[in-house]
């Protein structure tokens, strides 16, 4: 027998050798209960364990937040730039050079300041106006130097150098006296009325819409008046013109 097998053996290949050889060790695995990735196998008969089920974690609610409403720049007085006189369309409160964080003092002056200029910017435009349409005012502008107002240019470099030093001196003064003494600007009353208790027949409006109409086109008259006598200016320089296109003669 001992022969008989080793002749069979020798004519096996070794692939059928091996194969059984794998079949034989998985069945002596199965009976011995081996798994074959390590570990008991499971209990015949045992029930299945079942996992727990995870309950869903209740989200809560968010709160949607309120729009933030930027609040109305006011000074320690309780006054508003942003409903004041002068915030008008297009710009509305239109600040560049952030004079409110300078405090209500010096946004009150600049309010002051821009009236005056303003002001002044609406004579001398009316000024170019007038001597371009020929109007002069009668007699000497200086009896000394043998001027008169009829020989004076109309034109802005004309009318700055024509006039003597005297002249300018003594318009200055003029000036100076009624924005100091005359005209004083009362920090009790708005900004631009500085008639005080002269009298003058000035003029006021008991409706509030309508005074509020008045100022605004006040200030930008001024406005427009500033930009109008910077334009004259650049014109003359450019063309001699200050009303240019328009024909002038001096």
């Amino acid at each position: 027998f001992f022969l008989f097998r080793t002749a069979i053996l020798d004519l096996m290949p070794a692939k059928i050798l091996l194969s059984a050889a794998c079949i034989g060790a998985l069945a002596l695995g199965v009976d011995a209960g081996f798994t074959g990735i390590g570990g008991a196998a499971p209990k015949r008969g045992a029930k299945p364990v079942k996992k727990a089920a995870k309950k869903p974690v209740a989200r809560k609610p968010v709160a949607k937040k309120a729009p933030v409403k930027k609040a109305v720049v006011r000074s320690a007085g309780g006054f508003s730039p942003a409903s004041d006189i002068g915030v008008t369309p297009p710009l509305g409160l239109f600040d560049p050079l952030n004079l409110l964080a300078r405090g209500p003092e010096v946004y009150r002056r600049s309010q002051e300041l821009e009236i005056k200029h303003g002001r002044l910017a609406m004579a001398a435009t009316l000024g170019v106006i007038v001597t371009e349409a020929g109007i002069r005012l009668p007699g000497y502008l200086s009896i000394s130097e043998d001027i008169k107002f009829a020989d004076q240019p109309g034109t802005l470099d004309g009318a700055y150098f024509g006039t003597p030093l005297a002249g300018w001196v003594q318009i200055v003064a003029f000036i100076a006296a009624l924005d100091v003494a005359v005209f004083r600007q009362d920090p009790s009353n708005d900004p631009g009325d500085v008639v005080q208790d002269l009298p003058i027949d000035w003029v006021r409006y008991d409706d509030p819409e309508t005074k509020a109409f008045k100022l605004n086109a006040e200030r930008n008259n001024g406005r427009a008046a500033m930009m109008g006598i910077i334009g004259m200016m650049i014109h003359e320089s450019l063309t001699g013109n200050p009303v240019w296109p328009l024909p002038y003669e001096a």
